[in-house]
């Protein structure tokens, strides 16, 4: 066999040899590059479908991210209207003002106390051993700050609610919340700094 035949044979096979290598080492780039990619898809596509509430702004400009963690916070009263079950939160500057004496002491809320309202349709326990309400589906949000340059013409208090569905498991601000609620309704407890619950440790 001519020695160039010989050489090209030999060449032949180092070469079918060396694809199966060649191919692995693509697949492997490959595999490198499409992983992440994939990872960032799904995590952008989680995003859009989550939501983050804390982004939501009232139309009076109140920003939900200003109650962030709310759900640590100590509570203050529990009340009943209607259908609705309501537990009041408040963040730790305006708990440290009321186990001072505030309100009654005749002195406001520092700036800076925030306050909300967790609301949540009443339903009739189906476990209990005896009637008793207990909350149902969650519905709303009633925040208040205290934030007296900003809300002058409120006695210092900005008001916003925020709705919640829950087939949705998302919140919404509400467009027709009362931006100067402290006015329309909080008057009546304007001896109290606007504050209607009385918080009580006994």
């Amino acid at each position: 066999m001519p020695e160039d035949v010989t050489k090209f044979a030999k060449q032949e096979q180092e070469d079918r040899e060396l694809e199966p290598r060649a191919e692995v080492r693509r697949m492997g780039s490959l595999t490198i590059f499409v992983i992440p990619i994939t990872l960032v898809a799904l995590a952008l596509l989680v995003a859009l479908h989550a939501q983050d509430k804390y982004s939501l702004v009232s139309p009076g400009g109140i920003a939900f991210s200003d109650f962030r963690g709310y759900g640590d916070w100590s509570a203050v009263s529990s009340a009943r209207q209607d259908e609705i079950l309501k537990v009041i939160v408040a963040n730790p500057k305006m708990i440290a003002a009321y186990k001072t004496g505030v309100p009654g002491s005749g002195q406001p809320f520092p700036e800076g106390s925030k306050i909300v309202k967790l609301q949540w349709k009443q339903k009739k326990s189906t476990e209990a051993q005896f009637a008793v309400d207990v909350p149902g589906v969650f519905t709303q949000a009633f925040v208040m700050e205290k934030d007296s340059k900003r809300f002058p013409k409120t006695g210092g208090w900005g008001y916003a609610v925020f709705n919640y569905d829950a087939v949705s498991g998302k919140f919404t601000a509400d467009a027709t919340s009362p931006v100067d609620c402290g006015n329309a309704c909080h008057t009546a407890v304007k001896a109290k700094d606007y504050i209607f619950h009385p918080y009580e440790v006994r």
